[in-house]
């Protein structure tokens, strides 16, 4: 027969009027420190007391209940009750929820107090994030949340900003896949699937550690002490619209500035606009940007201008800071730290001394006209503008002595007032002078967009070389007939090798081309294959057939193609004219040999990549061109930014090209053999009796691009 289970019976609950109760000496919790009583007191008084006192009737010594009730749970509880009796904010007489134990109980009054304190389970962190948070949506301000929870109001943004991190992470805080601390850096970016992205990264590495969160949270952001924001300024961007990431659990110097595109543009308006007031001085040309590469200035003359004495008020003013500063420096000269009003006090006295150092330079009128400047950003976000520079070409050319020097209207000894010109002013390597001046001459094609486009022709005819084993050898063995019949010195093993030539510049969409594609692709299948041990290697290139063999040659061979425009340089360092001449001819042969056409591979003058970068000239140049006059004439009267969307409209299906991109005429000097092969062996320069087809196909290529 089964056992029945005995039921338990619990304590029964009344109310007991205050001045019935007396803290039991049997209650464990003796140590104060850190048990703030004052805070559950207001906590009480706000909300009532939510958990009822453990008591036990007081027996007299012969066991009968005396009508007084100690407390051996709950004298935390208790003490904030007597402290607002105290205060008489509570009535001693008052009714308090009690649970009334056996006074003739087998447990020890001890174990009760002790296993009331043991047995109470914490509070997961993330159940107050959530709370907090609930408690925001239901109305109440972080103000007031704080006050109700007797913490600052930062705490509470603390953990509100928690509580928004990716619900995906929070779970897996709430099973112990991640710390806290981890946690806490993920709240520096409010994009969801951003954070899980990073928690995918790095949830099976090594490195977990916060720092390489927010640094992997941040790597597309802007420090708010960049240069660049301190420039423009912080209130400016975010008045633009721009999102600024702050970090609510460290120092973040200010936090980061999420839209970089935005900083950027602003850098650029802003730079444009001193670079305008200072082209209003009637320099020849402004050139603003971040920053100039070390020696820009190499080549130019720099003018010496004359530095315009200080009138007396200005000399007493500048004599009185310095007696301000000196005093202010020995009176606290023996303080540890400065007071902040006197520390901000010398660095306003600072920065107006360096002002009276620092003044602008007075320069001729006549040297202004034929001169410019250079405007940048130094390291904390200054503007640094540094004026006086002549360019070879701007020099004016030595008059003549005697009887043959022409009258000046000036007068003898004076040189004629330059005439009035506008300034060219480009930031950032662009032309930012108005549209509405342009001439109507058709100018060269700036030299950053052409190496921007040979940029492009380059990455295409890689694409074609590796398609094109046949061609691919030719110009293999074409570097190693060269090296070997024209060198008289070779010097290493053997010396043939292919150098990876990367873009210094490009246009953003060159990563996103057809051939880069392509390119990435084919690398990517071949990367899978090829043995990572130099025996290996050895042994599986002499496995693979003919066919495979010459498609992996066109493949690593195509990697050392340099169709780049760059500027030549006279002086040893770099490419020489001639150099830069063989390069191009040797490009155009390739075109020729792969039958490259940069229409069919993709590109399409657009906005970004060419027509927004010319001149209004050039556009309708390419119009005329590629759409036909009565194209060009439906648009030339727009503005230039209209007229640049409407020829992308009209040139969008037309296959047209800019020069950089076509191939040169056969009828020129572009398209001819250069006099450095000359020395080749007559196998290599001569044709035979009878044409190859890739000689006809040559043929028929430069016949369709002579028409």
């Amino acid at each position: 027969m089964a056992t029945a289970i005995q039921k338990i019976t619990l304590s029964s609950a009344r109310d007991i009027p205050f001045n019935k109760l007396v803290l039991s000496q049997a209650n464990v919790r003796r140590v104060k420190a850190g048990v703030s009583i004052e805070e559950l007191a207001e906590s009480i008084a706000r909300r009532g007391l939510i958990q009822s006192l453990h008591v036990r009737p007081v027996l007299d010594a012969d066991g009968a209940e005396t009508g007084m009730f100690e407390v051996p749970a709950g004298g935390r509880r208790y003490r904030a009750l007597e402290l607002l009796a105290k205060k008489k904010r509570l009535a001693k007489t008052a009714p308090v929820p009690c649970v009334v134990g056996d006074a003739n109980s087998d447990i020890l009054v001890d174990e009760v107090s002790l296993v009331e304190n043991m047995e109470r389970a914490p509070l997961h962190p993330l159940d107050q994030f959530r709370a907090f948070q609930a408690m925001r949506d239901k109305g109440m301000t972080e103000e007031a949340i704080a006050a109700a929870f007797f913490v600052g109001v930062n705490v509470v943004k603390q953990r509100l900003r928690l509580a928004s991190v990716s619900p995906a992470l929070l779970e897996i805080y709430a099973d112990d896949g991640m710390t806290l601390e981890q946690l806490m850096a993920f709240t520096v970016s409010a994009d969801h699937a951003r954070q899980e992205q990073v928690w995918a990264t790095i949830k099976d590495g090594w490195q977990k550690e916060p720092y390489h969160i927010r640094r992997m949270l941040t790597e597309t952001t802007v420090r708010a002490s960049d240069k660049r924001a301190v420039f423009v300024g912080v209130e400016a961007y975010e008045a633009a619209g721009g999102v600024v990431l702050r970090d609510l659990f460290q120092s973040d110097d200010g936090g980061w500035l999420q839209d970089a595109a935005l900083l950027d543009r602003l850098v650029a308006e802003k730079l444009k606009v001193v670079a305008d007031e200072i082209a209003d001085e009637g320099w020849k040309w402004v050139e603003a940007a971040l920053s100039f590469p070390y020696g820009h200035e190499h080549g130019l003359r720099e003018l010496v201008g004359t530095t315009v004495d200080l009138t007396e008020e200005e000399r007493a003013t500048r004599e009185a800071l310095r007696d301000e500063y000196d005093r202010l420096e020995a009176e606290y000269a023996e303080a540890d730290e400065l007071p902040d009003e006197i520390d901000a006090r010398l660095g306003e006295i600072e920065q107006a001394l360096d002002a009276f150092e620092q003044r602008p330079a007075i320069y001729d009128p006549a040297d202004i006209a034929i001169a410019g400047v250079f405007v940048s950003l130094d390291a904390d976000g200054s503007l640094s503008v540094d004026r006086g520079y002549v360019r070879p070409e701007d020099e004016r050319p030595a008059e003549p002595e005697g009887d043959d020097a022409p009258e000046t209207d000036g007068g003898a000894g004076h040189s004629a007032a330059p005439a009035v010109q506008r300034a060219v002013v480009t930031v950032g390597g662009q032309a930012a002078e108005p549209e509405d001046d342009e001439d109507d001459g058709v100018k060269p094609l700036p030299e950053r967009l052409v190496v921007e486009l040979t940029a492009h022709r380059t990455l295409a005819l890689r694409n074609a070389v590796a398609v094109h084993p046949d061609v691919a050898m030719t110009m293999l063995l074409h570097k190693l007939v060269s090296d070997t019949f024209r060198r008289t010195a070779p010097t290493g093993c053997l010396e043939a090798s292919v150098r990876h030539i990367f873009f210094s510049a490009q246009s953003e969409e060159l990563k996103d081309s057809a051939p880069a594609r392509e390119i990435a692709e084919r690398h990517e299948h071949w990367g899978d294959h090829v043995p990572g041990d130099d025996q290996a290697l050895w042994d599986w290139l002499s496995c693979l057939d003919p066919g495979t063999r010459l498609d992996l040659l066109a493949h690593c061979v195509s990697f050392g193609v340099n169709a780049l425009f760059e500027r030549p340089n006279p002086y040893g360092s770099g490419v020489s004219q001639h150099g830069l001449d063989v390069r191009l001819s040797q490009a155009d042969r390739l075109a020729r040999a792969t039958g490259l056409d940069m229409a069919a591979a993709g590109w399409k003058p657009t906005v970004g990549n060419y027509l927004g970068r010319v001149t209004k000239p050039r556009i309708l140049e390419a119009v005329r061109e590629g759409a036909g006059e009565r194209a060009a004439q439906l648009i030339d009267h727009l503005k230039k930014g209209d007229m640049a969307k409407e020829a992308e409209r009209l040139l969008a299906d037309t296959s047209w090209l800019p020069e950089p991109l076509r191939l040169a005429d056969l009828d020129g000097g572009q398209a001819a053999e250069t006099p450095a092969d000359a020395a080749l062996p007559d196998f290599l320069t001569e044709d035979g009796d009878e044409e190859t087809p890739l000689e006809d196909e040559d043929d028929e290529l430069a016949a369709i691009a002579a028409e």
